[in-house]
């Protein structure tokens, strides 16, 4: 079968196909949509269902961090759609799993659809987007939920991603050649979220004042005076 026939195997299978919860055609057909001229090598995935099928079928090698709450996993392992050459699985966890995964490989698409509760989506962001290449796909699933929609507008806004579109409560970015944002460093006021924002008044001009790094202060100047012209 070609790829847009596996696709459409997926889509008419059950709604209830575990009991996580599916994502819609549209969401499936977006993958395969932006996905399917990337030359994945690798992908990487929180969570597990439909969307693991078709991973599996337009990667060369797929990493599914997942635990098999509802039959998730299980039925992706028990289905015919499944290419077990690409497929590897990383059960558990993700909050365990990430933090002492090794990534010895950049990834070319992405899908964050682990646990939703804060602050679990941003953790898997923090082990994910070092490794992210250029013109990599990253899928944020379920912007619905305000936490998550916290993390969308932040990406939204960073300069190491573009976005492509929004289906239904999925966001679609793509990783630009910006250079990656050190995650062992700090920088908060380098980034395009923070500038926008900031200041956010919490007691006086003082209190706020008086957790700027000095380092800080010169960049936050100049952009000050940038945005008053």
């Amino acid at each position: 079968m070609t790829t847009e026939e596996i696709l459409e195997e997926i889509i008419n299978l059950p709604e209830d196909l575990h009991g996580c919860g599916t994502v819609s055609a549209k969401v499936l057909r977006g993958i395969l949509k932006y996905g399917k001229n990337l030359g994945i090598t690798n992908s990487v995935e929180t969570g597990s269902g439909k969307t693991s099928l078709l991973f599996s079928n337009i990667s060369k090698n797929h990493y599914a961090f997942a635990v098999n709450y509802a039959d998730s996993v299980s039925v992706v392992l028990n289905s015919p759609l499944l290419n077990k050459k690409s497929y590897n699985l990383i059960e558990g966890p993700t909050q365990k799993t990430l933090p002492v995964y090794n990534f010895n490989y950049k990834i070319q698409l992405a899908y964050l659809d682990g646990p939703h509760g804060y602050p679990f989506p941003e953790l898997e962001y923090f082990y994910i987007y070092p490794h992210l290449s250029a013109n990599a796909l990253l899928i944020i699933d379920d912007i619905l939920i305000p936490t998550i929609y916290n993390m969308y507008k932040f990406i939204k806004a960073d300069a190491m991603f573009e976005q492509l579109e929004v289906i239904g409560t999925t966001a679609f970015f793509k990783r630009t050649s910006t250079e990656t944002f050190d995650p062992y460093a700090d920088g908060w006021w380098l980034q395009n979220y923070n500038k926008k924002k900031y200041p956010i008044w919490i007691n006086t001009k003082t209190a706020v004042k008086s957790f700027i790094p000095e380092s800080a202060k010169i960049e936050i100047k100049k952009y000050l005076k940038k945005i008053q012209k």
